[in-house]
């Protein structure tokens, strides 16, 4: 027994070097899961290989380095996290091809890597900015981890670090990837095998040299350690486990919400404006272009065409390309705008799927900015990479911006996937409906009545969407003239004067800005998704100067994607006047009254024939002053009813139709709180939605119980003819509403506005416990419950109340 003493003490100290190594390599391992939780919103693996080198090192540092002085380790071990971030970033830089030296990447990456970071488009390009926090982050927690817990021996306290970082990883990826389901679990166990190897004894187990007795209390003890920390963790499983299940549900936060993303001046948000001073310096070079097509024939496009340069038409040699700046959906009646929401972007730009039935063509250009000013980055549409510049971009528009502004002299590359739809298709496309394209459906309020008209005609004489906008365009390219020297000037009375303004005082002329948006905001009220592209008619290769600018309308077909209209008119064609073409018809007058007839002019009476009249006879006679002033106040209570009408059905629009769902759900719930008030029935403010809506349900059947005298003799039934009168009848209708005998059968309120009251106060209350979460559709719903509600409480009303109710200016004031 003697002899294999030795042998037995060295297989016990093989597996104990071999366990030695166990920890360090559970360490490296869990900060390299947490780079991978955070690799997933990154394109590629380049960050999970530096985030992986980072932990190797750090670690591998703090086990050479075991031996040195504590105060030792940490300056030793910085010295090699700079030299292997210098790497990193060296990697990241060339491979996304950045401009400028390695200093200056250094130092911009050093100065904006968090903000880039929680505002870099995802999938987010590995580039010297977006990997700089997390490189060092990585190497920190690996440092701090090997020193706790091999230093120190606080195995479970040097895991904080690494697990600090892993959930930091989380939180910054937020929603924007799938759950890091696998990384967790793995995360888990290693951490386990690292708790399990450092509780194993270092040079075999000392309770088999201990006597009987003291090795059965040992393991005693052990086991009541043991049978404690199960029952500690069943309770916490039990308390916790529900919480923390109902939490996988839950959409996480993102922090990309705290962090402002790039922003743009005026002229970069609108510009449009910028047309008419580009048209007056016709000559000015904006920047130079070279390009190269691939994947379809060589094709010029549609609109960058020769034209003549006095006729104040984009200019291009054939061949050329059409290079668009901005997009630009929203319209407040006002301005045009992008309304972009910029992320910075690496060289490679998400990818969209282009339309079904579209050719992609590949356009590669080098551009060299000139005199072109801004942060907007001219580019063919759909851009998909850019190298050369460091870019933000707008997913949804696909537009550009250089975040530090344009500069002569840049030049960058830009490769772009244009897309050419099917022509055979576009006469028998739909165009899309719903959520999805109500931004570039809707219609601000305030436009002209002459506007709508002749929307309303080209829509009327042409039913397919193609057919419509094609009316368009040739009713803009036939009827108006392009000029240089027009205003600039796009909101609806800068349009309604371009469309309809006298020839002769400067009407029915503009540049491009006004004939794309007249285009754009004539196809919305024809019912066709609209919206307006500024940009360059540019040549293959060459200069692209001033006269190049301008602006054109496209429209979103099914199956098709945008597709592009040229509203400008043809050279050398002289335009048709409008009045040929559109009459506007005359407001034809209420049925209550009645045209006056003309009188047919007559000699003046003597004084003789004019009774009561002075000898002077040369002023109006008492009666007829009498008689002005009665028509005068007569004309100013209808102005003034007139007035307060137009005022309430602009207030019932705004609360129905603008703002997010949940305001106009709101706005939908202060209609019918009104209507009770108007009704007589107000409701108290501190009451729930629940209760307002069966203090609703109770005053609709309240108004619609008849009564007796001369308030039933005034009162109109909801059903039939205002005269007919139901048999009396005693006890209870069909639908539950008590009839009294002797009264007049009033028709009980109709089931659906009770039950859309209900669903209202279902709506409100989900927007006040769950802000957020409501769409467009259940706001859409809301304003169909308030109407039905409000319109199915305004018809038990007697008929003078009625009347009362569209003029009454109590919800213009009353406090909300």
């Amino acid at each position: 027994m003697g002899r294999g003493a030795p042998v037995v003490r060295l297989l016990r100290a093989v597996p104990a070097a071999l366990f030695a190594l166990v920890l360090p390599a559970v360490l490296v391992a869990m900060v390299t899961l947490a780079g991978m939780a955070l690799d997933r919103v990154y394109a590629g693996s380049l960050l999970t290989v530096l985030v992986a080198g980072a932990a190797l090192g750090s670690v591998l540092v703090s086990v050479v380095a075991r031996r040195l002085p504590s105060w030792l380790v940490a300056p030793v071990s910085v010295l090699a996290m700079a030299g292997w971030t210098a790497w990193g970033l060296r990697l990241a830089a060339d491979r996304a091809a950045l401009p400028g030296g390695f200093g200056e990447v250094v130092g911009d990456a050093a100065r904006n890597g968090i903000p880039r970071l929680l505002t870099a488009m995802i999938p987010v390009e590995p580039t010297p900015d977006t990997v700089l926090v997390p490189l060092v982050a990585a190497w920190l927690a690996g440092l701090a981890g090997a020193e706790v817990a091999l230093r120190a021996g606080r195995v479970l306290l040097g895991y904080l670090p690494a697990a600090l970082f892993f959930a930091g990883a989380v939180y910054v990826v937020g929603p924007n990837a799938e759950p890091a389901i696998g990384e967790t679990v793995a995360l888990v166990a290693v951490a386990a095998l690292g708790l399990a190897v450092s509780g194993r004894p270092a040079g075999g187990d000392p309770v088999d040299e201990l006597s009987p007795a003291a090795r059965a209390g040992v393991r005693a003890r052990l086991v009541v350690a043991s049978a404690a920390g199960t029952a500690v963790v069943v309770a916490l499983a039990a308390l916790l486990g529900p919480a923390l299940a109902a939490l996988v549900q839950t959409r996480p936060v993102d922090p990309r919400r705290y962090v402002e993303p790039p922003q743009v001046e005026t002229l970069d948000e609108n510009p449009l404006i910028r047309i008419s001073g580009w048209a007056l310096h016709p000559e000015q070079e904006l920047f130079q272009v070279t390009t190269e097509r691939s994947g379809v024939p060589d094709q010029p496009d549609p609109v960058a065409e020769d034209a003549d340069p006095d006729q104040a038409r984009p200019a291009a040699t054939g061949g050329g390309v059409r290079i668009r700046l901005a997009v630009l959906s929203d319209y407040d009646g006002v301005t045009w705008r992008v309304g972009a929401t910029y992320r910075n972007a690496g060289r490679i730009l998400p990818t969209v799927r282009p339309a079904a039935h579209t050719t992609v063509e590949t356009v590669r250009q080098d551009i060299t900015v000139g005199d072109l000013s801004g942060r907007l980055l001219p580019a063919v549409a759909t851009p998909l990479e850019v190298s050369g510049a460091r870019v933000a971009y707008d997913l949804d528009t696909g537009t550009l911006i250089r975040p530090d502004g344009l500069s002569p002299g840049l030049r960058y590359t830009v490769t772009s996937a244009r897309e050419r739809p099917n022509g055979e298709l576009l006469p028998v496309a739909n165009t899309p409906a719903g959520a999805e394209v109500a931004r570039v459906l809707h219609v601000a309020d305030g436009a002209p009545e002459q506007v709508r008209r002749l929307a309303a005609q080209l829509a009327e004489e042409n039913g397919a969407p193609y057919a419509r906008a094609l009316a368009i365009e040739e009713w803009l390219a036939e009827h108006y003239r392009l000029v240089a020297d027009a205003p600039s000037g796009h909101a609806y009375p800068n349009l309604a004067f371009f469309l309809f303004g006298p020839a002769g005082g400067g009407g029915q002329r503009g540049t491009s800005e006004q004939f794309a948006a007249a285009f754009a905001v004539l196809g919305r009220l024809a019912g066709l998704p609209t919206r307006v592209v500024v940009g360059f008619a540019a040549p293959a290769s060459g200069p692209v100067r001033a006269a190049n600018a301008y602006a054109w309308p496209e429209v979103l077909f099914d199956g098709l994607g945008w597709v592009p209209f040229d509203p400008l008119p043809r050279p050398d064609e002289e335009p048709r006047p409008v009045e040929e073409d559109f009459r506007p018809k005359p407001e034809e007058p209420p049925p209550s009254e009645q045209p006056e007839p003309t009188l047919e002019p007559t000699a003046s009476p003597s004084p003789q024939a004019a009774p009561g009249g002075s000898a002077g006879g040369g002023g109006p006679s008492t009666p007829m002053l009498v008689a002005g002033a009665g028509g005068g106040l007569l004309l100013v209570v209808a102005v003034l009813l007139a007035t307060l009408a137009g005022l309430r059905r602009a207030q019932t629009r705004n609360r129905l139709r603008r703002g997010d769902p949940g305001q106009r759900i709101a706005g939908a719930w202060r209609e019918v709180t009104d209507a009770l008030r108007l009704a007589g029935q107000p409701v108290a403010a501190d009451l729930s939605a629940t209760e307002v809506a069966d203090a609703a349900r109770r005053a609709l059947a309240a108004e619609s119980t008849p009564t007796s005298g001369a308030d039933a003799a005034d009162s109109t039934p909801t059903s039939g003819a205002d005269a007919a009168e139901s048999t009396p009848t005693s006890g209870t209708d069909p639908a539950g509403w008590r009839v009294a005998e002797g009264q007049r059968s009033v028709e009980p309120p109709p089931p659906a506005a009770v039950r859309a009251v209900a669903e209202l106060a279902r709506l409100v209350n989900q927007v006040g416990f769950a802000p957020g979460g409501v769409t467009a559709e259940q706001a859409g719903v809301a304003a169909e419950a308030a109407s039905a509600y409000t319109g199915a409480l305004r018809a038990t009303l007697p008929r003078w109340r009625r009347l009362l109710w569209t003029v009454h200016p109590g919800p213009l004031r009353w406090s909300r």
